[in-house]
């Protein structure tokens, strides 16, 4: 119960207070609506709010810039205590994300603690998204190249985005 009550507060935070990055906040007040906050969009199952379907649109100094990239996010019933799983369900040519959709960030592994909001998660994952970085990669083939040839890395990440 205590998970179910923690998750509903941080919907309707999420809600009325954008996540901080880029610029204006959500219209919508209601949960019942997607959450859209600078970039990214949230939207809890009708049946189960442990369940988030979420979206970030690539910012336009990005290398995926016009793309809109959609993840679940899946709460597990002893959260707080437990990190969210996220899992990208569009492809992306990206250093920290693998082929099965799943993202590598610390908040989300060894450094998850109960007090980290999912604001901050998605705050992060946007961030990840669009800034990749060679450093702690899923994908080190991605990673090389994108310290050893950018323009390369660039090029093939802008041509997998317009897919």
């Amino acid at each position: 119960m205590t998970a179910l009550r923690r998750i509903q507060k941080e919907l309707m935070e999420i809600s009325s207070n954008p996540i901080p990055v880029l610029s204006p906040s959500c219209p919508y007040t209601s949960h019942s609506y997607p959450i859209i906050a600078q970039g990214v969009s949230v939207e809890a199952k009708e049946d189960n709010v442990f369940e988030w379907k979420c979206s970030i649109k690539a910012d336009s100094d990005s290398p995926y810039k016009g793309g809109t990239f959609n993840f679940n996010l899946s709460l597990p019933p002893n959260y707080p205590f437990k990190a969210p799983t996220v899992t990208f369900t569009t492809r992306i040519y990206h250093p920290g994300i693998n082929e099965e959709g799943s993202i590598c960030v610390p908040i989300l592994r060894d450094e998850w603690k109960p007090s980290v909001t999912l604001s901050t998660v998605l705050s992060i994952i946007q961030e990840k998204v669009n800034n990749p970085s060679p450093d702690d990669p899923f994908e080190p083939e991605i990673a090389a190249q994108l310290k050893n040839d950018k323009a390369k890395f660039l090029a093939t990440a802008k041509e997998w985005t317009k897919k």
